[in-house]
């Protein structure tokens, strides 16, 4: 595992964990380090060990093997001023029902030893959007709402690093993208961010990507960059004038240096090629020259959820591994 230079020091490391239950269940061998001011998603199917890994990094869990650092200390170690620096927001609410939307926040910010001041916890609540119903009790609002509220117990007492496990599970698209908002302005705020999701598309907004799947961290990488790794480059259509011979298809795949093509229509065809941009213009001139053979290209960009799939396959697949990047960089 690479380290990052002393000005870049992550803000959070794990280095060979392991953590398996009695029924063999868990996390095995994560090589991982978080860099500050960053989004890091955490992408994998229910049960794949995304809980289990946040957990251990906030020190609910004790690895089976391997060492966690987290702003600088092992989680079993932590000082009262760390727990301080961290936020989490658990998958299941750990709201008071009863208790209003401003007792929860209230109560919430005691538990750090925090008697914040009203305007401050003003603030927190008109950044999840929920100043107007602070004197609502939590069981009267909505499921989005009481996410917001969680999110906002979180962010109380303004941490450092915060853990949000499954933040938009069972909400709407819109309040979704919102969420994600509120997500992006914490990171550009200076705040860093560890977000479980089994939303593949939600990898687009991370700034960089952990795939897990059998309790086995696959790949780390940016957005980009897990397209690249899962198809093995770019990808380019071209559409033909005609039915295509696989002459024309082997010419052209020759012309764009392609490692692979595949047939995705009548007259189009879908190439795996190492760099788009630089096969552009060369293709439009050879194209431009030949126009009853071949009518329109373009880049094409594979959804997230054709990426995971792949990701998958591959890493199920002994006969094709994925390369591994295993700490995240800026």
């Amino acid at each position: 595992m690479t380290t990052p230079p002393p000005s870049e020091a992550p803000i959070a490391v794990m280095h060979g964990v392991s953590k398996v239950f009695d029924s063999g269940d868990g996390v095995h061998d994560i090589d991982l380090a978080i860099n500050r001011g960053t989004i890091f998603g955490f992408v994998g199917p229910s049960g794949s060990g995304k809980t289990t890994t946040v957990r251990l990094l906030t020190s609910i869990l004790e690895p089976t093997k391997g060492t966690v650092e987290v702003l600088g200390e092992r989680p079993s170690e932590f000082r009262s001023e760390t727990r301080r620096r961290i936020g989490y927001m658990p998958q299941r609410s750990v709201l008071y029902p009863n208790l209003s939307v401003w007792e929860n926040l209230r109560f919430s910010a005691s538990l750090y030893g925090m008697s914040r001041s009203r305007t401050d916890l003003e603030e927190v609540l008109e950044f999840v959007e929920l100043a107007g119903d602070r004197h609502k009790r939590v069981s009267q609002i909505s499921g989005g709402m009481q996410r917001r509220l969680s999110l906002a117990a979180a962010l109380v007492h303004d941490p450092e690093l915060i853990f949000l496990d499954e933040p938009t599970a069972g909400i709407d698209p819109v309040l979704r993208r919102k969420l994600w908002d509120h997500f992006e302005a914490l990171r550009d705020s200076g705040h860093t961010l560890f977000v479980t999701t089994q939303y593949v598309g939600e990898a687009a907004y991370c700034d960089y990507v952990g795939v897990l799947a059998d309790g086995r961290l696959l790949l780390v990488d940016t957005p980009e960059g897990l397209r690249n790794a899962a198809f093995g480059g770019e990808v380019l259509d071209v559409e033909f004038a005609r039915l295509p011979s696989g002459s024309d298809v082997d010419e052209i795949g020759i012309l764009v240096g392609a490692t692979s093509s595949d047939i995705v229509g009548p007259r189009l065809v879908r190439f795996v090629v190492e760099d788009v941009s630089e096969i552009l213009p060369r293709l439009g001139t050879w194209a431009g020259e030949r126009p009853d053979i071949v009518t329109g290209f373009e880049q094409y960009l594979p959804p997230f959820d054709d990426v995971f799939v792949q990701v998958i396959e591959r890493h199920r697949s002994s006969a094709d591994p994925l390369p591994r990047t295993e700490v995240a960089r800026v």
